[in-house]
């Protein structure tokens, strides 16, 4: 064996069509009995495969400014290219993500796997990569055990969210005590832990429009929910990873007003209101309003100040294992610009094994997909300078 790919996630996947256009034979293992299951679960919700925005302003949304030249050769414009390719046009919505027309991953994912095995890529399901053993990869196969000593290997395994999905990050001792620097996981892209009174149970579920999210200097507009662990949701992601660091968690109610006018505004009511009534009439929900209640009891008499900024005292994020994705993993000084381990030669690395974050939106799968390719492209360069023995 030549080429073989460790994990059938779109990074896996990308990378075994790499190394198959570039006219290698390519086995890829997959731990589990299907492939790209947390492609699937993505796409129950809609299929957000990229983000429609130019490419400086895309990449600006990773933390890690290596992956820039990656994603210039994959990014936003090659997502829509490559999803058209497999017969799945795209719709970019009203924020600017893109989705496939169909919406789900399922029909993107059944095209993409014909493709790959009309050019000879061989996936092999239920084959769990379990360490080494020399220079040997093992795998525990339906078959039994099965030793590989393959010229190049791509892993692609994922992070450590998921674990019921193949994403359990089982491979990093391994790698480790191989030489291989690791930076610790982390949850990213998840909720926050909230104390909630019984008062406040009622309103599970609710969302909180309209708010603008202040975590530190940072100001985000988004939505989130309310729920029996705490805060969660697309505006809570998007700055998870300043509040995993440290930063405190504010609320502007009232982004689009200053707060002269909204001071203006309860000025102007009935004297001797209650703050419920009082909040009520500027227009805030049921469930805006008891979480007001819930953080800042008793309330000030200059109510303004409080609803420009209403402290969020969480205690922490929720667990990495309902998180969405994760933060660490493999070192980028543990890897060469062709994202081959140093401590390695001949392995490489792809998607969110690797040492990169990102909010949703389509940054995860688009990095996945370029990582991959990236990767995959890189081993088959190696590939062709190795003599067939």
């Amino acid at each position: 064996m030549r080429a073989l790919v460790i994990g059938a996630g779109p990074a896996g996947l990308m990378a075994a069509e790499a190394l198959a256009d570039a006219g290698h034979a390519v086995v890829v293992a997959e731990a589990k009995p299907s492939p790209a299951r947390k492609l699937l679960m993505a796409g129950k919700s809609g299929l957000n495969v990229t983000k429609d925005e130019p490419l400086p302003a895309f990449a600006a949304q990773y933390d890690a400014g290596w992956l820039a030249p990656i994603l210039a050769a994959f990014g936003p414009e090659q997502v829509k290219d490559f999803c058209r390719g497999l017969g799945q046009e795209v719709f970019t919505g009203s924020s600017g993500r893109v989705f496939p027309v169909a919406l789900k991953g399922s029909p993107l994912l059944r095209a993409w796997l014909e493709r790959l095995a009309r050019k000879g890529v061989d996936l092999r399901r239920r084959w769990r990569w379990t360490g080494f053993d020399g220079d040997a990869l093992i795998f525990d196969t339906p078959e039994g055990p099965q030793a590989l000593r393959p010229a190049v290997t791509v892993l692609a395994l994922g992070g450590a969210s998921w674990p019921r999905l193949g994403s359990d990050a089982a491979w990093l001792p391994w790698l480790a005590a191989r030489g291989v620097k690791m930076t610790p996981f982390a949850p990213a892209n998840m909720g926050f832990c909230m104390g909630w009174s019984p008062h406040m149970a009622r309103h599970f579920g609710q969302p909180v429009k309209g708010a603008c999210l202040i975590a530190g200097d940072r100001r985000e507009r988004g939505e989130f929910v309310i729920s029996a662990r705490g805060l969660e949701g697309g505006g809570i992601y998007t700055i998870s990873r300043d509040l995993r660091l440290g930063a405190p968690l504010a609320l502007d109610l009232f982004p689009d007003l200053t707060l002269a006018t909204l001071r203006d505004r309860l000025v102007r009511m009935k004297p001797g209101e209650s703050a419920s009534n009082r909040l009520r009439k500027l227009g805030l929900p049921p469930a805006t309003t008891a979480l007001v209640m819930e953080l800042a009891r008793p309330l000030p008499a200059d109510l303004a100040p409080l609803l420009k900024h209403l402290p969020v005292p969480h205690t922490g994020p929720r667990p990495l294992d309902e998180a969405i994705s994760s933060a660490g993993g493999i070192a980028r000084a543990a890897l060469t610009d062709d994202l081959e381990l140093k401590a390695l030669p001949g392995l490489f690395a792809a998607g969110e094994m690797l040492d990169w974050e990102a909010p949703t939106g389509g940054y995860l799968l688009t990095a996945s997909w370029a990582t991959g390719l990236h990767a995959g492209r890189a081993a088959a360069r190696r590939l062709a300078s190795i003599p067939i023995s």
